[in-house]
């Protein structure tokens, strides 16, 4: 009788964590197919309007308008993240594709500046690190939970070191905050997918299309920012 517990036991226990191990990964798919086409949104946004004679003219007299796609960006990362639980999933995904199509209207300038030989270039080094720190913050065994606050206020001390360069224009001080920007990005996709992850495992069924979208939301700022910082080293300009 002992032998046959036991037996229903390790059973149940496999069984259960396999239906764990379904349930994260399907999330985690999820997550991952928003995040790109969130990426495609932003890339065709800023492809289009890069190219667009009539937008480049638009923004060339209304030059203040960036000012308020990034006050508009802010907003929008604000109620995805503050208000998903109060909002339903299809609400949570169009806000999300939303900040993607802002995003992309923040961005166009990159294809102005730089060389879309050198863009590519940058892009398929972020993918490659990305996906790299990415795949290891899901399968380590290693709690990144203390990096978690630790990144949080190096990425508070970066951007003040950004805005005091804003004034002070010192470009050895702006690669030294370019490479730091890179570091605590590269962190940050390791703990924030396995945040989601970890988040994942103890969701609710019924919240995994939120969780998907807040998920996707993390590390899509994470890639645009690691990105746009390792654009600063290995983008050509265009001069």
């Amino acid at each position: 009788m002992n032998d046959y517990q036991n037996y229903q036991n390790y059973y149940q226990g496999g069984y259960d964590q396999r239906a764990l191990d379904t349930k994260v990964s399907s999330v985690m798919k999820k997550v991952y197919v928003k995040m790109f086409l969130g990426l495609l949104v932003t890339a065709f946004v800023s492809y289009f309007c890069a190219g667009s004679q009539a937008v480049l003219t638009f923004f060339s007299q209304h030059s203040a308008l960036m000012w308020v796609i990034f006050l508009v960006e802010l907003g929008l990362v604000f109620a995805i993240s503050g208000g998903i639980n109060k909002m339903s999933s299809s609400t949570a995904t169009l806000l999300f594709y939303l900040f993607a199509v802002v995003n992309g209207l923040a961005l166009f300038p990159i294809f102005i500046v730089y060389t879309g030989v050198s863009i590519g270039k940058t892009f398929f080094i972020t993918a490659g690190t990305f996906g790299a720190m990415s795949i290891y913050g899901y399968l380590t065994s290693q709690d990144l939970t203390k990096w978690g606050s630790i990144l949080f206020m190096a990425l508070i001390g970066l951007i003040i070191c950004a805005v005091v360069n804003i004034f002070w224009a010192n470009s050895t001080f702006e690669w030294i905050i370019s490479a730091l920007g890179v570091l605590i990005f590269v962190g940050l996709t390791a703990w924030d997918t396995q945040n989601i992850k970890r988040m994942a495992m103890t969701a609710p069924a019924e919240s995994a299309g939120k969780l998907a979208t807040l998920g996707a939301l993390s590390l899509y700022l994470d890639f645009i920012n690691l990105f746009l910082y390792l654009l600063r080293f290995f983008g050509n300009s265009r001069d």
